[in-house]
Parts: C-alpha cells; structure tokens; sequence
C-alpha cells in the first residue's frame, strides 16, 4: 500500500460543504470546458462488446471488468477503461464538423489499479472529443487547445476562491510546455515520474508532449495505446508526438498531480506505424481500427479529464477518497482516519 499523509492536515471544508462544492466544481467546469472547445453533451456507455476494438487498452496490462450477456449468446461484454475510441466514431456518427466536438461522463472500473492518494478503483472523468482538419493536425494547434483547457480551469479555481474565500488560488498565469525529449536531457539520471516532478515544481503547470514513444535512451516516459493517441508524427520543433500530460504542482501531497490526458489522435498513417512498433497489426481487423483505415472516422484531438482529480486539486484534499465514494483496503482507511482524512 502507498500513502502519503501530510504532516498537519486539515480538511479546508466540512463534509456536507465538500458535497456542495463537488457539485458546484462539476456543473460549472463542464460548462466552461464546452464553451471553450465547442463541445456539446452526449451519453455514454458504460460497457461495450469485447472483440470490437472500441475500448481503450490503456498500456496493453490492465484487465478489464466483463460479464457474459445471456440473451446474446453469451457474448462478452467489457466495463470501459476510457472512451477514446468511442468518442472518435460518434463524432462521425453524428456528423458533427471541425471545431466542434462532444463530451461525455466517463465512469470506470480499473481493477488492477494500484490504490493510493491518487489512484482508485472507480475513474470518473470527463471525455471529450473535437473534429478537426488535416491542417490542424499540428504542435501549434495542440498547444493552442491546451490552452483553451486550461483556461477553464482557471476561471474555476477564481470560482472556487469567491466561494469558499479561504481557498486561495495558485495556477500560474500561463501553462509550461515541455517535451519528454528535453526532460530526459535536463533530468538524465532521473526516472520519468521524477523528472515531472522536478518540472511541475518549477513551473506550477505544465503539459508534457510526446508519450508513448521511444526517447533516445530507448526508453519511453509512459505507455500509451498505439491506436488513438498521435506520438510518432514529426513535429516542426524536431521532436516526435502530438499528444500529452496536463500536470500541476500539489502543495498538499508535495508532488505533482495529472488532470489530464489528451492529444490529436493518429491518422491512417500513424495507426499503422504505431501498430507496428507495439506488434499489433492484428488489430487492423477490427471494427473501429477498419473504420479509420476506410476513412469513415473523422480526424480528431480529444482526452479525458479526471472529475475527482480536478475536485480534489481545488478543494485541497490530500486523497482522493475525500471527493468520490470507492473501496479502500482497510488499513488504508484506518491510517487516513488518524491524521484527519476521511475517506468516502
């Protein structure tokens, strides 16, 4: 079990004023981020068929949550890890064209996860996903559509702070870029999660560009699907990758935090790259790995963004359990207990 306790915490709300601030967080963040990126609402899944290639693999290891459907025969049905994939074909489900988008509640069951402050049984996040060009396939465009996220979640923080006036905000002005590349050069002898860190300190927010491919010590920085995010594409500033990390700096757990995960997602020729280097070309026999290939699924930038996550930044707790309701080993519960962290 991994737990961090801050020394001296205190819960900076109450928690009958927690659940109102939870929803407060929720309603008015989904609202800012669909006026900034254009995106309308939809309903999603919460399963969907196993064999399809719609649900996301995340890094190829994690199991999913499934069940047999007795009046399809038996047939087997998958809890979703993410709907990065799904998201992609209702945007050419429902027609919708470039610079516009939908977004979606995305709830999870991840099994196999690790539990900690951070890390819980049950992932909830906004998905969203956005239509885009060819000519928009690029650094520029991604960083641009960061910022635009970014700024939603800084006019929530001032949201936060003229609620609840003893919250005071610290996002810096401007999100930090950082290539993994140029992390690996400055931090050599770290490991990738250090590197952030150090980063993430420094910067107060970043995104870090470029994960799922191979850095130049042979290594990656984190593992990515090779069907939906883009992290093979040259870029103009000699680097590889069109997708990323929105990470800040946690003065409560002094680390850092990931609120989100997004990027443009691969092409024809991307798919078939990035297939290839994870030994996956099987994969092009699949539903939706053939409606990209026949070009019946738009081009697209979308990812996800952590509900919890973002409530549990704003609202200074120190784990994640203080703003959703999961299952915790009990020694985890009891030690969260005595140093003033109540657990859901």
């Amino acid at each position: 079990m991994s737990l961090y306790i801050p020394k001296e915490y205190h819960a900076q709300l109450v928690p009958e004023t927690m659940e109102q601030a939870i929803k407060m967080l929720k309603s008015n963040f989904q609202e800012e981020l669909s006026r900034q990126l254009n995106l309308r609402r939809v309903t999603a899944p919460l399963f969907v068929l196993a064999g399809t290639g719609i649900n996301d693999d995340l890094n190829g290891v994690e199991r999913s949550v499934s069940f047999p459907i007795k009046c399809m025969g038996d047939r087997k049905a998958e809890v979703i890890h993410s709907l990065a994939k799904w998201k992609r074909m209702k945007l050419g489900a429902y027609r919708i064209p470039a610079n516009y988008g939908l977004y979606t509640d995305m709830n999870a069951i991840r099994s196999d996860e690790d539990l900690d402050n951070l890390h819980s049984l049950y992932v909830d996040q906004w998905d969203w996903e956005q239509t885009i060009t060819e000519e928009d396939r690029n650094l520029e465009f991604l960083k641009a559509t960061v910022r635009k996220i970014y700024e939603a979640m800084k006019c929530m923080e001032q949201t936060v702070y003229e609620t609840y006036s003893h919250i005071y905000p610290i996002l810096p002005n401007e999100i930090t870029f950082i290539h993994t590349e140029d992390l690996l050069k400055e931090y050599p002898h770290l490991t990738p999660r250090e590197r952030e860190i150090e980063a993430v300190k420094k910067y107060g927010a970043i995104f870090i560009i470029g994960i799922g491919g191979f850095l130049p010590d042979g290594e990656i920085h984190d593992g990515r699907a090779p069907d939906y995010d883009d992290w093979t594409t040259p870029t103009t500033d000699g680097h590889k990758g069109l997708n990323g990390d929105i990470i800040f700096w946690n003065p409560v757990m002094n680390s850092s935090i990931e609120i989100s995960s997004m990027g443009i997602r691969v092409d024809k020729k991307a798919l078939l790259n990035q297939l290839k280097i994870k030994g996956c070309e099987e994969r092009t026999n699949l539903e939706f790995h053939k409606a990209l290939l026949e070009g019946t699924i738009p081009l697209s930038i979308g990812g996800g963004i952590g509900q919890s996550r973002l409530c549990m930044y704003f609202l200074r707790a120190a784990h994640i359990g203080e703003v959703q309701s999961s299952i915790w080993p009990e020694e985890m519960i009891d030690i969260c207990r005595e140093n003033g962290i109540h657990l859901k």
